[in-house]
């Protein structure tokens, strides 16, 4: 093999058909060649004009990327002689390669949680990043204003620099925490004062917060089964034993908890809209569920996730607006009220944590960017808000009703479960039919099917399917509920179905 003064390098590869930038395709190429030692420590490589005569790009490209690498310490420049490989490299050589693409890859040690993801946790694959039938979790963003966002948005990057560039306060914008306060208390019934608002990324990151702060690792923790993935994934992290307690049309079952699990230390729940069966839970539940806490010295997480959405005769109020003892930690999130991506979510903590929240945030959290907590303000103070608000009950009331519509020429096989708040729905299935085997023939189609099961801790023996009706309009519903009937486990029982009625 030929040299030119030094070692031949035209192994390295350009793409000039890709994005990066052909400098830098040097720069990785010589660097993997170094620290694979495919040039030796002490070599000298070629001068910088016939190297990129070789590899075919310009001298300063060439220098370029050997500027880097001399910087790094890894090529070193030698006055009148030219450029040699480190010496240095020579006393800690890399292991050879292990994987037969040629790439050394080190295994790191890992958490016991990490490395038992699989068994600990539940995936949540299923987050929605488009409107698809009948996917769950995502509003209408067809609905959404977004010229007033626009112009409050522009008006906030136009001002200073330092509102909107610098570190936020880890407890969040004083202007945000105060229209939440203000909200909370005219329209959920909560009295609450700003300074026990914490704003976070949102309430997957309030949960691991409350986990992080509440709990020690084998301590129990009342869950609803089925119940909310993301904050079981939240628990689950902090160590928790998670409890599933029973949920029936009265929500979460007290009697249940307290034989399972008398002295728990958490309980999380749901009470507007049972996350995902969607009851919401009796008067007597609440009051026995806090009577519970109090004789536990316990606390309670409630999740509001989708509460202001109700279309019902009288909107279900949160557990949080009965709490006397302040045993309930209130979590809310603008992800569904406004949009997913915004990361946008609160806490209200009681009175009593509100030291220590705030203390732990000081050390932990650098907040959530400002300007986009100074927006949402402004569009809760300007009573937009609450206009979108009540615009989406009704999208949602006419959405939920073109689905109850579609889903009648199904009946028997997917009926739907009465609900009036959110923008999901349950689909319970009809004897024989499985619902992983219909949510999987029916994502070949374009539909999107969460089966019941996804969300329980341990078998409830009810098959089901939950489904988002929020995120498309009344024709979608319905040429999804077309696909559906299409699907071949379906249609093989719907004669089963009509023997049976006979």
């Amino acid at each position: 093999m030929k040299t030119h003064g030094g070692a031949l390098l035209s192994s390295i590869h350009i793409d000039r058909g890709s994005n990066r930038n052909i400098s830098v395709q040097l720069y990785m190429g010589l660097k993997d060649l170094l620290l694979t030692q495919g040039i030796k420590p002490g070599e000298r490589l070629p001068a910088s004009r016939t190297l990129a005569a070789e590899i075919g790009v310009s001298r300063t490209t060439v220098v370029d990327a050997i500027d880097r690498l001399i910087s790094e310490g890894l090529l070193e420049a030698r006055v009148g002689s030219g450029t040699y490989v480190s010496d240095t490299l020579s006393k800690r050589p890399p292991k050879p390669a292990r994987s037969p693409a040629g790439s050394a890859v080190a295994e790191p040690r890992l958490s016991h949680a990490a490395y038992h993801a699989d068994r600990f946790f539940t995936p949540r694959d299923w987050l929605p990043h488009r409107a698809q039938p009948f996917i769950t979790a995502l509003p209408a963003l067809d609905r959404f204003p977004m010229a007033h966002w626009s112009r409050i948005s522009s008006r906030h990057w136009r001002g200073g620099r330092e509102e909107v560039m610098g570190y936020g306060h880890p407890f969040g914008h004083q202007g945000l925490r105060e229209a939440i306060a203000t909200h909370l208390n005219a329209v959920r019934g909560i009295r609450s004062d700003p300074d026990q608002i914490l704003i976070v990324g949102g309430a997957q990151q309030a949960f691991f917060l409350i986990a992080s702060l509440l709990l020690n690792p084998g301590e129990h923790v009342w869950f609803e089964n089925p119940g909310a993935v993301g904050a079981r994934n939240a628990f689950v992290a902090a160590g928790a034993d998670l409890v599933p307690v029973a949920v029936d049309a009265e929500g979460l079952s007290v009697e249940d908890g307290m034989q399972r699990a008398p002295h728990f230390r958490l309980a999380f729940v749901t009470p507007s809209h049972q996350q995902p069966l969607g009851h919401v839970m009796s008067l007597s539940r609440r009051l026995a569920l806090l009577q519970a806490a109090e004789e536990a010295d316990a606390l309670i997480v409630e999740d509001d996730y989708d509460g202001e959405f109700y279309f019902g005769d009288k909107p279900p109020p949160p557990l949080k607006s009965i709490d006397t003892q302040e045993r309930v930690i209130y979590v809310g999130t603008f992800s569904k009220t406004l949009f997913p991506s915004l990361r946008l979510g609160f806490v209200l903590v009681p009175r009593g944590l509100v030291d220590v929240f705030a203390r732990v945030s000081a050390y932990w959290l650098s907040g959530v960017p400002t300007a986009n907590q100074a927006i949402v303000a402004d569009f809760m103070n300007e009573g937009l808000f609450a206009t979108h608000i009540r615009a989406m009950r009704q999208v949602y009331r006419a959405r939920h009703g073109a689905l109850v519509t579609a889903f009648s020429a199904l009946a028997g096989r997917i009926d739907i479960a009465p609900t009036a708040s959110g923008f999901h729905a349950i689909g319970v299935l009809g004897p024989g039919l499985d619902e992983h085997e219909i949510a999987a023939q029916a994502a070949k189609r374009g539909v999107i099917l969460a089966p019941l099961s996804r969300y329980c801790l341990e078998p409830i023996g009810q098959r089901a399917v939950a489904l988002g009706f929020g995120a498309v309009g009344e024709d979608r519903i319905r040429q999804g509920v077309e696909a559906l009937a299409e699907l071949p486990a379906l249609q093989e029982a719907e004669p089963v179905l009509r023997a049976m009625a006979g």
